[in-house]
This record gives C-alpha cells, sequence and structure tokens, in this order.
C-alpha cells in the first residue's frame, strides 16, 4: 500500500554523505510515528535520475545529497510546496530548499556538509502541518 508521503533522495553511488542521509532517514522511519513516509532514492548519475533530478528544478547539483517530499495526490506524488519560500530558517538554516519541503547539503563552512536528524525531522514535521 502507498504511503501518502515519499521521501525523494537525490544522490549518486559512492556518495559517503547521500550513504549517511539513507542511513539517518532509515532508522528514522522504522520508527512507528514515521510509518506515513517511505523513501525513493534517486541516483542522478542514472538515466530516469537525471529525468527526475531535472524535473525537480530546485535542487543545486553542487549540493547533493538532497531530499525532496512528496505528497500523494490522485495517485501521484507531488512535491510539497514550501509555505514560506526565502524565510530564514534557524533548524536548517542555507539547506532548506526555496520552492518545495526538502533539504540539499550545504558545504560552506556555516553548513558543513551535514544534514542532520533535526533538520530532516523538522522537515517531516512540516509536511504534516
Amino acid at each position: 500500500m502507498a504511503k501518502p508521503f515519499r521521501i525523494g533522495v537525490f544522490g549518486k553511488k559512492g556518495c559517503d554523505k547521500c550513504a549517511v542521509l539513507m542511513d539517518r532517514l532509515g532508522r528514522l522511519l522504522e520508527k512507528p510515528e514515521w510509518n506515513d513516509f517511505e523513501i525513493q532514492y534517486v541516483d542522478v548519475e542514472s538515466e530516469d535520475g537525471l529525468v527526475q533530478f531535472a524535473e525537480a528544478e530546485c535542487i543545486n547539483p553542487q549540493r547533493i545529497p538532497a531530499m525532496i517530499v512528496f505528497r500523494q495526490e490522485g495517485g501521484d506524488y507531488v512535491p510539497v510546496p514550501n509555505a514560506q519560500p526565502g524565510a530564514a530558517d534557524l533548524v536548517c538554516g542555507k539547506s532548506r530548499l526555496f520552492q518545495y519541503l526538502g533539504l540539499q547539503t550545504d558545504y560552506s563552512d556555516e553548513g558543513k556538509g551535514v544534514l542532520t536528524p533535526k533538520m530532516i525531522r523538522f522537515v517531516l514535521d512540516a509536511v504534516r502541518g
């Protein structure tokens, strides 16, 4: 049975940070309170993955791994819009996506290239309202 929400994780083979994000999401979603979410890994180096990445239109290719949260609507999954695009975010900082609810890795000195469990939970909580 399809879940109400899907987390699209955009990554590539051999990427340690991609593996860490997948592990953090996997451990979080093992908990019963998160059973309304599922993960879909998108390999941006595959043809299908590159198409999905391009269709997302909001992730900087230099900020992989990234994730976008989708909501099931009419049998399809559609990205959940960011209700406050561009608003300051004290939890996610520059990792928060502008257009949709999601994250992309901030490799600056401030972001340190880490998507923390706190950031992930913050975004997933926002999806639920």
